[in-house]
Protein backbone atom coordinates (compact mmCIF):
# COMPACT_ATOMS: atom_id res chain seq x y z
CA UNK A 1 0.00 0.00 0.00
CA UNK A 2 1.79 3.14 -0.87
CA UNK A 3 0.73 5.92 1.24
CA UNK A 4 1.88 9.69 1.88
CA UNK A 5 1.20 11.82 4.98
CA UNK A 6 1.21 15.51 5.07
CA UNK A 7 1.25 16.91 8.57
CA UNK A 8 0.48 20.67 9.01
CA UNK A 9 1.99 21.31 12.61
CA UNK A 10 2.43 24.85 14.66
CA UNK A 11 4.22 25.40 18.37
CA UNK A 12 3.64 21.14 18.78
CA UNK A 13 7.32 21.18 20.77
CA UNK A 14 5.34 19.44 23.16
CA UNK A 15 3.63 16.71 21.36
CA UNK A 16 5.46 16.29 18.03
CA UNK A 17 8.10 13.70 18.54
CA UNK A 18 4.96 11.07 19.92
CA UNK A 19 3.68 11.26 16.43
CA UNK A 20 6.83 11.06 15.02
CA UNK A 21 7.46 7.99 17.10
CA UNK A 22 4.51 6.47 16.57
CA UNK A 23 4.98 6.77 12.38
CA UNK A 24 8.45 5.64 12.26
CA UNK A 25 7.14 2.39 14.40
CA UNK A 26 4.40 1.63 11.21
CA UNK A 27 4.62 -2.02 10.52
CA UNK A 28 3.41 -0.39 6.99
CA UNK A 29 5.35 2.40 6.35
CA UNK A 30 4.66 5.71 4.26
CA UNK A 31 6.68 6.11 1.20
CA UNK A 32 7.22 9.85 2.09
CA UNK A 33 5.97 11.88 4.70
CA UNK A 34 5.89 15.73 4.89
CA UNK A 35 5.87 17.24 7.68
CA UNK A 36 4.75 21.74 7.68
CA UNK A 37 6.29 23.78 9.84
CA UNK A 38 2.94 26.52 10.01
CA UNK A 39 5.78 29.61 10.80
CA UNK A 40 6.14 28.36 15.10
CA UNK A 41 7.60 30.22 17.12
CA UNK A 42 8.89 27.08 19.28
CA UNK A 43 11.28 24.21 18.66
CA UNK A 44 8.63 22.34 15.97
CA UNK A 45 11.17 23.27 13.20
CA UNK A 46 14.00 21.51 14.52
CA UNK A 47 12.41 18.91 15.77
CA UNK A 48 10.98 17.88 12.22
CA UNK A 49 14.58 18.80 10.24
CA UNK A 50 16.53 16.52 13.03
CA UNK A 51 13.98 13.67 12.12
CA UNK A 52 14.02 14.10 8.25
CA UNK A 53 18.17 13.89 8.52
CA UNK A 54 17.84 10.81 9.87
CA UNK A 55 14.83 9.25 7.96
CA UNK A 56 15.01 10.11 4.17
CA UNK A 57 11.12 9.35 4.05
CA UNK A 58 10.71 12.27 6.16
CA UNK A 59 10.73 15.90 4.43
CA UNK A 60 10.43 19.21 5.89
CA UNK A 61 8.46 22.47 4.87
CA UNK A 62 8.92 25.42 6.77
CA UNK A 63 6.60 28.54 6.68
CA UNK A 64 6.64 31.99 7.53
CA UNK A 65 5.38 32.77 10.84
CA UNK A 66 1.99 34.99 10.35
CA UNK A 67 2.13 36.12 14.04
CA UNK A 68 -0.76 34.28 15.11
CA UNK A 69 -2.92 31.06 15.07
CA UNK A 70 -5.30 31.27 11.75
CA UNK A 71 -8.33 29.01 12.47
CA UNK A 72 -9.69 26.86 10.37
CA UNK A 73 -9.02 27.37 6.85
CA UNK A 74 -5.05 27.98 7.89
CA UNK A 75 -4.07 24.47 8.44
CA UNK A 76 -4.94 23.62 5.04
CA UNK A 77 -3.06 26.44 3.39
CA UNK A 78 -0.12 24.43 5.46
CA UNK A 79 -1.38 21.24 3.94
CA UNK A 80 -1.65 22.24 0.73
CA UNK A 81 2.26 23.79 0.93
CA UNK A 82 3.00 20.08 1.77
CA UNK A 83 0.99 18.47 -1.09
CA UNK A 84 2.56 20.80 -3.43
CA UNK A 85 6.15 19.73 -2.47
CA UNK A 86 4.98 15.84 -2.50
CA UNK A 87 7.75 14.05 -4.80
CA UNK A 88 5.88 10.43 -5.48
CA UNK A 89 2.89 10.64 -7.64
CA UNK A 90 1.71 6.99 -7.84
CA UNK A 91 0.30 7.03 -4.21
CA UNK A 92 -3.08 5.25 -3.12
CA UNK A 93 -3.91 6.82 -0.13
CA UNK A 94 -3.32 10.24 1.15
CA UNK A 95 -3.45 10.92 4.81
CA UNK A 96 -4.08 14.39 6.83
CA UNK A 97 -2.60 13.47 10.42
CA UNK A 98 -2.22 15.92 13.36
CA UNK A 99 1.17 16.37 15.25
CA UNK A 100 -0.58 16.01 18.78
CA UNK A 101 -1.15 11.89 18.26
CA UNK A 102 0.10 8.22 18.80
CA UNK A 103 -1.00 5.29 17.57
CA UNK A 104 0.17 1.37 17.67
CA UNK A 105 2.58 0.00 15.71
CA UNK A 106 -0.16 -1.24 13.24
CA UNK A 107 -2.85 1.46 12.63
CA UNK A 108 -2.49 2.12 9.05
CA UNK A 109 -2.32 -1.36 7.83
CA UNK A 110 -5.17 -1.90 9.87
CA UNK A 111 -6.99 1.26 8.20
CA UNK A 112 -5.94 -0.09 5.16
CA UNK A 113 -7.61 -3.36 5.66
CA UNK A 114 -10.94 -1.67 5.82
CA UNK A 115 -10.36 -0.58 2.40
CA UNK A 116 -10.02 -4.01 1.10
CA UNK A 117 -13.31 -5.06 3.51
CA UNK A 118 -15.36 -2.82 3.31
CA UNK A 119 -16.65 -1.95 -1.14
CA UNK A 120 -16.25 2.13 -1.92
CA UNK A 121 -14.83 2.91 1.21
CA UNK A 122 -13.69 6.26 0.10
CA UNK A 123 -12.16 8.19 3.49
CA UNK A 124 -11.87 6.18 6.86
CA UNK A 125 -9.74 6.48 10.27
CA UNK A 126 -9.42 6.25 13.68
CA UNK A 127 -11.66 7.27 16.55
CA UNK A 128 -10.30 9.70 18.79
CA UNK A 129 -9.64 9.04 21.98
CA UNK A 130 -8.08 11.21 25.00
CA UNK A 131 -6.47 10.28 28.53
CA UNK A 132 -7.29 11.49 31.85
CA UNK A 133 -5.98 10.28 35.29
CA UNK A 134 -4.94 6.77 33.09
CA UNK A 135 -8.52 6.48 31.76
CA UNK A 136 -9.65 6.38 28.20
CA UNK A 137 -12.69 8.41 26.73
CA UNK A 138 -13.80 8.44 23.42
CA UNK A 139 -14.50 11.77 21.71
CA UNK A 140 -17.97 11.05 20.11
CA UNK A 141 -19.04 11.59 16.72
CA UNK A 142 -21.45 9.99 13.82
CA UNK A 143 -19.67 6.90 13.00
CA UNK A 144 -19.99 8.37 9.29
CA UNK A 145 -17.71 11.41 10.11
CA UNK A 146 -13.52 11.03 10.11
CA UNK A 147 -11.96 13.22 12.51
CA UNK A 148 -9.98 15.89 10.53
CA UNK A 149 -6.96 14.93 12.67
CA UNK A 150 -6.54 11.67 11.41
CA UNK A 151 -8.25 10.92 7.64
CA UNK A 152 -7.23 9.02 5.01
CA UNK A 153 -8.27 9.57 1.42
CA UNK A 154 -8.40 6.74 -0.90
CA UNK A 155 -6.53 8.36 -4.22
CA UNK A 156 -9.38 8.12 -6.70
CA UNK A 157 -12.05 9.23 -3.91
CA UNK A 158 -9.51 12.27 -3.27
CA UNK A 159 -9.87 13.51 -6.50
CA UNK A 160 -13.39 12.93 -7.34
CA UNK A 161 -14.49 15.22 -4.51
CA UNK A 162 -11.52 17.88 -5.33
CA UNK A 163 -9.44 17.67 -2.12
CA UNK A 164 -9.57 19.56 0.49
CA UNK A 165 -11.72 22.51 0.57
CA UNK A 166 -9.76 25.60 1.78
CA UNK A 167 -12.29 27.11 4.31
CA UNK A 168 -14.07 26.49 7.46
CA UNK A 169 -15.96 23.05 8.00
CA UNK A 170 -13.27 21.24 5.21
CA UNK A 171 -13.58 18.06 7.50
CA UNK A 172 -17.41 17.85 6.90
CA UNK A 173 -17.85 18.89 2.98
CA UNK A 174 -14.96 16.78 2.20
CA UNK A 175 -17.20 13.81 3.94
CA UNK A 176 -20.63 14.94 2.65
CA UNK A 177 -19.68 15.61 -0.96
CA UNK A 178 -17.86 11.93 -0.77
CA UNK A 179 -20.94 10.24 0.34
CA UNK A 180 -23.05 12.47 -2.22
CA UNK A 181 -20.80 10.72 -4.58
CA UNK A 182 -21.69 7.32 -3.45
CA UNK A 183 -18.27 6.99 -1.92
CA UNK A 184 -18.62 5.30 2.34
CA UNK A 185 -16.92 7.37 5.00
CA UNK A 186 -16.40 5.59 8.15
CA UNK A 187 -14.26 6.00 11.74
CA UNK A 188 -13.68 3.19 13.38
CA UNK A 189 -13.42 2.67 17.51
CA UNK A 190 -11.80 -0.37 17.89
CA UNK A 191 -8.44 1.50 15.66
CA UNK A 192 -7.47 3.95 18.57
CA UNK A 193 -5.61 7.10 18.22
CA UNK A 194 -4.64 9.10 21.49
CA UNK A 195 -4.93 12.89 20.93
CA UNK A 196 -2.93 14.64 24.01
CA UNK A 197 -4.36 17.78 23.83
CA UNK A 198 -8.36 17.68 23.12
CA UNK A 199 -10.01 19.10 20.56
CA UNK A 200 -9.93 22.60 20.75
CA UNK A 201 -7.79 23.11 23.29
CA UNK A 202 -5.56 25.29 21.31
CA UNK A 203 -8.37 27.62 21.06
CA UNK A 204 -10.08 27.53 24.27
CA UNK A 205 -13.33 25.70 25.06
CA UNK A 206 -15.22 29.01 24.44
CA UNK A 207 -13.59 30.19 21.15
CA UNK A 208 -13.59 26.37 20.19
CA UNK A 209 -17.25 26.13 20.05
CA UNK A 210 -17.59 29.58 18.29
CA UNK A 211 -15.07 28.43 15.62
CA UNK A 212 -17.20 25.26 15.42
CA UNK A 213 -20.63 27.11 15.16
CA UNK A 214 -18.92 29.18 12.29
CA UNK A 215 -17.62 26.13 10.29
CA UNK A 216 -21.13 24.48 10.58
CA UNK A 217 -23.13 28.10 9.55
CA UNK A 218 -20.56 27.29 6.46
CA UNK A 219 -20.66 23.78 5.51
CA UNK A 220 -24.54 24.76 5.23
CA UNK A 221 -26.11 22.62 8.23
CA UNK A 222 -30.34 22.68 8.29
CA UNK A 223 -30.97 25.87 11.08
CA UNK A 224 -33.20 22.75 12.76
CA UNK A 225 -30.65 20.31 13.28
CA UNK A 226 -28.35 22.70 14.50
CA UNK A 227 -30.70 24.29 17.14
CA UNK A 228 -30.97 20.24 18.28
CA UNK A 229 -27.01 20.16 18.19
CA UNK A 230 -26.66 22.53 20.88
CA UNK A 231 -29.74 21.50 23.24
CA UNK A 232 -28.09 18.19 23.11
CA UNK A 233 -24.42 20.06 24.00
CA UNK A 234 -25.89 21.73 26.95
CA UNK A 235 -25.19 18.82 28.88
CA UNK A 236 -21.57 18.66 28.06
CA UNK A 237 -18.82 20.09 30.49
CA UNK A 238 -18.60 22.99 30.70
CA UNK A 239 -22.01 22.97 31.31
CA UNK A 240 -23.91 25.59 28.92
CA UNK A 241 -20.45 27.18 27.54
CA UNK A 242 -20.20 24.71 24.43
CA UNK A 243 -23.92 25.32 23.64
CA UNK A 244 -24.08 28.96 23.43
CA UNK A 245 -21.00 29.27 21.66
CA UNK A 246 -22.44 26.83 18.43
CA UNK A 247 -25.09 28.69 18.43
CA UNK A 248 -23.49 32.25 18.75
CA UNK A 249 -21.17 31.26 16.01
CA UNK A 250 -23.79 29.43 14.01
CA UNK A 251 -26.07 32.63 14.10
CA UNK A 252 -23.17 35.28 13.40
CA UNK A 253 -23.10 33.88 10.26
CA UNK A 254 -26.87 34.63 9.33
CA UNK A 255 -26.34 38.38 11.11
CA UNK A 256 -23.19 38.89 8.69
CA UNK A 257 -24.34 37.01 6.00
CA UNK A 258 -21.27 35.17 5.40
CA UNK A 259 -21.59 33.51 2.74
CA UNK A 260 -21.50 29.86 3.14
CA UNK A 261 -19.99 26.52 0.95
CA UNK A 262 -20.28 27.59 -2.99
CA UNK A 263 -21.93 24.27 -3.76
CA UNK A 264 -25.82 24.07 -3.37
CA UNK A 265 -26.20 20.61 -4.51
CA UNK A 266 -23.80 19.76 -1.52
CA UNK A 267 -25.91 21.73 1.07
CA UNK A 268 -29.28 20.67 -0.14
CA UNK A 269 -27.62 17.13 0.35
CA UNK A 270 -26.69 17.47 3.69
CA UNK A 271 -29.70 18.66 4.98
CA UNK A 272 -31.68 16.45 3.60
CA UNK A 273 -29.85 13.89 5.51
CA UNK A 274 -29.84 15.94 8.55
CA UNK A 275 -33.95 16.15 8.63
CA UNK A 276 -33.78 12.33 7.61
CA UNK A 277 -31.88 11.88 11.18
CA UNK A 278 -34.10 14.22 12.99
CA UNK A 279 -36.95 12.17 11.92
CA UNK A 280 -35.55 8.96 12.41
CA UNK A 281 -35.45 7.72 8.81
CA UNK A 282 -32.06 6.69 7.52
CA UNK A 283 -29.03 9.08 6.77
CA UNK A 284 -25.42 9.59 6.55
CA UNK A 285 -25.82 10.41 10.48
CA UNK A 286 -27.10 6.81 11.87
Amino acid sequence: MKYVIITPVRNEEKYLEKTITSVISQKTKPIEWIIVNDGSSDRTGSIINSYAKQFKWIRAVHRKNRGYRKSGGGVIEAFYDGYNSLSPEDWSFIVKLDGDLSFGEKYFESCFNKFDEIQNLGICGGDIYWVNNGQMYLEKNPSFHVRGATKIYKRECWFDIGGLKRSPGWDTVDEVYANMLGWKTRSFPELKIIQHRRTGGADGAWRSSIKDGSADFYAGYHPLFMLVKCIRRIFNQPYFLESIGLLYGFSRGYIKRTPQFDNKAIIDYLRKQQLRKLFFMDSIWN
